[in-house]
């Protein structure tokens, strides 16, 4: 057990339903029908089998990350941690974890985006030490249409 009684291990598929009951607590987070579906994050992990987090307590996830990289650079995606157990080091502790298993895959940078809205992320991301880019700009190209973005509020 870490600090505050939870844990950190590998996410699994048969973890889906709680991570996904846990996005759908979190105020802000960008949800997609394909890529957050059940088939895509099984499609993620079985591409990314040792780098993906979930933190739990009391039998519950509290916290998940998926994590996954193209052979070059590392990618977080869907960093969170449920409101009531912010701030007891467990989104510390799964970034820790995805870092450590993103070098033993020998990967030597870690990116990640976060919402300009998303004042409590942003300055996680900055009191664990991340950097701001201020050099580039973030393009994407949206490939297929189906797969729907919604925020929940």
């Amino acid at each position: 057990m870490a600090n505050g009684g939870f844990y950190v291990r590998t996410m699994r598929i048969e973890d889906y339903e709680q991570v996904y009951s846990l996005w759908m607590t979190i105020k802000g987070f960008s949800i997609r029908s394909i890529d957050d579906s059940k088939e895509g994050v099984e499609r993620f992990l079985r591409r990314n089998p040792t780098t993906s987090v979930v933190a739990v307590k009391d039998g519950q996830i509290v916290g998940a990350i998926l994590c996954g990289h193209d052979g070059r650079r590392g990618c977080l995606y869907h960093v969170c941690v449920h409101e009531d157990y912010r701030m007891l080091g467990i989104g510390k502790a799964m970034v820790v974890f995805c870092m450590e298993a993103l070098k033993e895959e020998q990967i030597s940078k870690v990116s990640l985006i976060a919402f300009t809205k998303n004042d409590v992320g942003n300055a996680f991301w900055k009191c664990i030490g991340w950097t701001k880019r201020e050099d580039l700009n973030y393009y994407d190209f949206v490939l297929n249409r189906k797969n729907i973005e919604r925020f929940n509020e």
